[in-house]
């Protein structure tokens, strides 16, 4: 008999929006939250740069809302913006009484940093590790909790729904998780579940994500019936650190903030001819200018450049990135950094209302998983944390008023795998892993072209039939269950892909330059796209 546990709450992801609306919930309610590895392995633990948010009287709410919208190239839906932003200072103020300790200037005042496409300094953070001091504060916070189980090596197979249960209505009650410890899969019964899984930065060959970035949520959910939007906006960082046994170590946009340089190989700055910003245009603009050129010098790499500043002030601010790039022999005080882009971030996702409510009843999705309109066609710098806070404790607040009127769920059958049998051809998931990670860098990268996508959707048409036909006859393990959602999220890219037909924001198709007047979120929806292994 498998393991089987039941709590009104399950929150799937541990990382700033999983924690949050954790820690936001009323304490009345039994909470489980499950992480993949361990609790703070997710992508908020690598965010380097800070937290968006209106904290200097020289700025405002207005201008930070402006901003966003520029950024995002016309698709962010200004009401969200609005909301989000106007939320930011208390969510700071929430994380500073849950014990994030953010750099100062002085004894009173904050040090605020600037970052691409913001007009003002408004970038809390925690020196060069903001990520790792929210991921801390809250990992501690929440073990601290009576109410909040914490379940590690936990990887999601499956959303429990009243559809998959031949009931009527259309209520989500609870998953299927798979437990990489025993090597069984465990059901969890709940009256709410909170997807909060993060991006699918890790279909790409090149990227600044940790290995469990493969789209977890996003696929479970596009499979339970909710609709996504957007999934064609994937952001390339820039600058990750380039070196062959540096590992998705991302270059913080904040060194770029205080005075860093993009340097070609002979030493020549190259920005100002993409963008009168230079280098502190959006992300969109920067990546797509360093892809350009070193495919026209035929490079390897570019570099960044922060060795004209003193060195005291470099190791006082990038302190991580200094260490960093010492263990590979780069001294930053003096001498230029190696860099390359790299996906970063999914800016589509599980579509949500301002409550981060599915179209699944009792299904929220929150953080990157989620799709809100806050970053349009290219996510702002350092919004990304802010969105994690405000929905994640939305979230939350909704499931407290909520509670009441949601009775327990039904029964659930256990995980049947009785007609299948251990696999003996574990290399079929490693070659189809490679094979999606370059087709999807290739084809579906930073520049696209119509027939390359075309090229793309035939190859994960065929991964898709291969995954499924090994899904259903062997025992799912960590890597298979991480492919079928990789290669889910991968299709819903390049069908969002093929379907926008100008260029905008992170989607650039050389067969469609131009930006149409009048855009529209591409949404996907289930019933028109849903595969068979639904």
């Amino acid at each position: 008999m498998h393991a089987f546990h039941h709590y009104d709450v399950l929150i799937v992801g541990s990382g700033a929006a999983g924690l949050s609306t954790a820690l936001t919930l009323s304490s009345d309610l039994s909470v489980a939250v499950l992480s993949k590895t361990e609790l703070d392995s997710g992508s908020t633990q690598w965010a380097q740069g800070g937290i968006a948010a209106v904290l200097d009287d020289s700025d405002s709410e207005d201008a930070h809302t402006a901003d966003t919208l520029a950024a995002g190239a016309g698709l962010c839906h200004e009401d969200t913006v609005r909301l989000t932003v106007s939320q930011a200072r208390d969510s700071i103020d929430w994380l500073i009484a849950q014990g994030v300790q953010f750099t100062r200037a002085d004894g009173s005042h904050f040090h605020l940093t600037r970052e691409g496409g913001h007009s003002h300094r408004r970038i809390i953070h925690a020196a060069d590790a903001t990520g790792q001091a929210v991921s801390e504060a809250l990992c501690e916070r929440a073990r601290q909790q009576p109410n909040i189980d914490i379940f590690e090596n936990r990887v999601a197979v499956d959303l429990v729904t009243h559809r998959k249960l031949f009931l009527p209505g259309n209520r989500c009650v609870g998953a299927y998780i798979f437990n990489h410890d025993t090597q069984e899969v465990e059901l969890f019964r709940a009256r709410f579940v909170v997807l909060a899984t993060g991006g699918a930065s890790k279909a790409y060959l090149y990227t600044s994500n940790p290995d469990g970035a493969t789209g977890d949520g996003i696929a479970i959910a596009w499979r339970a019936g909710c609709r996504v939007a957007n999934m064609e906006f994937n952001q390339f960082h820039p600058t990750c650190l380039y070196h062959p046994q540096a590992k998705s170590f991302l270059i913080s946009e904040a060194l770029r903030g205080e005075g860093g340089k993009l340097l070609l190989p002979d030493g020549s700055r190259f920005m100002d001819r993409f963008d009168e910003r230079a280098e502190l245009a959006p992300r969109d603009i920067v990546a797509r200018a360093i892809d350009h050129e070193m495919k026209r010098l035929g490079a390897d790499c570019l570099y960044l450049d922060i060795s004209h500043r003193p060195a005291d002030f470099i190791e006082e601010h990038f302190p991580t990135i200094a260490a960093r790039c010492r263990e590979y022999g780069i001294d930053i005080t003096r001498e230029p950094i190696p860099i390359v882009p790299a996906a970063h971030y999914t800016c589509g996702g599980v579509m949500v209302d301002d409550h981060a409510r599915s179209d699944v009843n009792q299904l929220y999705a929150v953080g990157e998983t989620s799709f809100t309109g806050l970053h349009g066609a290219n996510r702002m710098a350092s919004n990304s944390l802010l969105e994690c806070l405000v929905y994640g404790r939305a979230a939350a607040r909704d499931i407290n008023e909520q509670t009441p009127h949601v009775p327990e769920p039904p029964e659930v059958p256990e995980w049947d795998e009785s007609r299948v049998r251990d696999s003996d051809e574990d290399v079929v998931i490693a070659h189809n892993w490679d094979e999606l990670r370059h087709f999807m860098w290739d084809y579906v990268g930073i520049v696209r072209t119509t027939k390359r996508l075309q090229r793309a959707k035939h190859r994960a048409d065929m991964l898709h039939s291969e995954i499924r036909e090994f899904y259903s006859n062997y025992r799912v393990s960590n890597d298979l269950l991480e492919l079928r959602n990789l290669v889910t999220v991968a299709d819903l890219i390049i069908c969002s892909a093929l379907q926008r037909r100008e260029s905008r924001g992170l989607h650039y198709n050389l067969d469609y330059p131009t930006t149409i007047a009048e855009p529209k979120d591409t949404v996907l929806v289930p019933t028109t796209y849903m595969r068979s292994d639904a």
